[in-house]
């Protein structure tokens, strides 16, 4: 542990160092914020590690489920003579969802959808608002921001 001198050796040194460095960036950010912002800020931290750790499990998982329903909906089409309406039902349940889980999907703010809907069907989420206002009155318009697929 200790050399003739009575010092550390170089290596332990170095090791203690870098603990001590360690210990110092992991306790400072807490021991810095006071109370309930820091208590605020640990929360945040946390959801956002959990919302990236669940996409690492979960965006491969929707990706090879999506690709399935690409390669299904390809045959489909093509074992019906060009039906699109039949291939549309496929690559609309298997393309369109969620692909990121979010801090937001955590909380249950926003739903988390891995099946796809049909436009029709979706019911838009919109995040919770401190003071509810009407929304904007919209002119109906004759086109439509969507093809007749959807997309």
């Amino acid at each position: 542990m200790t050399n003739e001198t009575g010092l550390l050796s170089h290596g332990r040194a170095r090791r203690f160092c870098a603990a001590l460095l360690t210990a110092a960036l992991l306790l400072g950010p807490s021991t810095g914020l006071a109370g309930e912002k820091g208590r605020e800020t640990t929360r945040e931290g946390g959801l956002g590690a959990a919302a990236a750790l669940s996409t690492l499990i979960y965006g491969p998982v929707k990706l090879v489920y999506a690709t399935g329903g690409l390669i299904i909906g390809s045959f489909a089409w093509a074992f019906t003579a060009g039906d699109s309406e039949v291939a549309s039902q496929v690559f609309t349940r298997s393309l369109r969802g969620t692909y990121v889980i979010t801090p937001d999907h955590l909380t249950g703010e926003q739903e988390l959808i891995f099946i796809g809907r049909d436009l029709d069907q979706a019911e838009p989420t919109r995040a919770v608002a401190v003071v509810e206002s009407p929304p904007p009155a919209v002119e109906p318009s004759e086109e439509s921001e969507y093809d007749e697929m959807g997309w």
